[in-house]
């Protein structure tokens, strides 16, 4: 209990420690509020899916095609900020607020500066992250971009391609792995709470280093769906990316709790 109020009074929330199953749970409980507001939530998933889409296109008109899946999995690395308004809607249903599509897309006001930080942070990862692949791409393969009938063959049937898959995956997985272990319940918590952005980072480390088995699950489960969402031209997204946003919060109430 003292150690409770200590943490209380210095505005560091206690971190609970979790079961290997509790990833099961958040989904369980995101696919719930998906369900209570189906049209809001999917409209969400259609615009990050449209998103997704026009990407590919910008790619292909400029005959960048090996930038394509970089791009789509740099997507990735905003998705915890684009999806505040998904947070709030689960938010708001848990306190039995109004939900409007208008309402939770300015839900960032809640807590613009620090919420700004936090989206600034993770566009610096996806310029950083862009600029790697493009770099190591051009290591392998020069500055001349392949013709999209050769791509498929020059990236994974040439003498390079193993090399360069474990280079670039790994690249792309260190940047992931960090990108999550900051945002894994900080943009929900900058959400809920009155706390800057360093004091939610702090706390989401520290809720991954405290409960390292379930969050690599839940790591791991975000880059299943959001895949599979992908594999069918972003289409599965319009569901997959809810889903995941929903669940997020619920992860968050599960390892900080929530603002009284």
């Amino acid at each position: 209990m003292v150690e409770a109020l200590s943490m209380h009074r210095t505005g560091a929330p206690t971190v609970r420690q979790i079961g290997l199953d509790r990833p099961w749970a958040w989904l369980a409980e995101g696919w719930r509020d998906l369900a209570a507001y189906p049209v809001i939530s999917l409209s969400y998933g259609l615009v990050f899916a449209l998103c997704g889409l026009i990407l590919l296109f910008l790619t292909s008109r400029l005959q960048l095609w090996y930038i394509a899946l970089p791009l789509a999995a740099g997507f990735m690395l905003l998705g915890p900020v684009l999806a505040v308004g998904l947070y709030d809607i689960s938010r708001r249903r848990q306190n039995g607020g109004p939900v409007t599509f208008a309402l939770t897309a300015l839900a960032w006001r809640r807590n613009p500066t620090e919420l700004g930080l936090m989206a600034l942070m993770l566009m610096l990862f996806f310029l950083v992250w862009i600029r790697l692949a493009t770099l190591i791409f051009a290591l392998f393969y020069g500055y001349q971009t392949p013709p999209l009938d050769s791509l498929v063959q020059e990236v994974f049937f040439s003498p390079n391609s193993l090399t360069f898959l474990i280079v670039g995956n790994l690249t792309g997985a260190i940047l992931a792995a960090l990108v999550f272990a900051i945002s894994a319940v900080s943009i929900p918590m900058l959400l809920d709470r009155e706390v800057n952005a360093i004091a939610a980072v702090g706390t989401s480390l520290r809720a991954v280093q405290a409960n390292p088995g379930p969050m690599a699950a839940w790591a791991a489960l975000i880059v299943l769906f959001t895949a599979a969402g992908m594999v069918v031209f972003f289409a599965g997204l319009i569901v997959a990316l809810p889903l995941i946003g929903h669940a997020t919060w619920h992860c968050y109430r599960d390892l900080v709790g929530t603002a009284d």
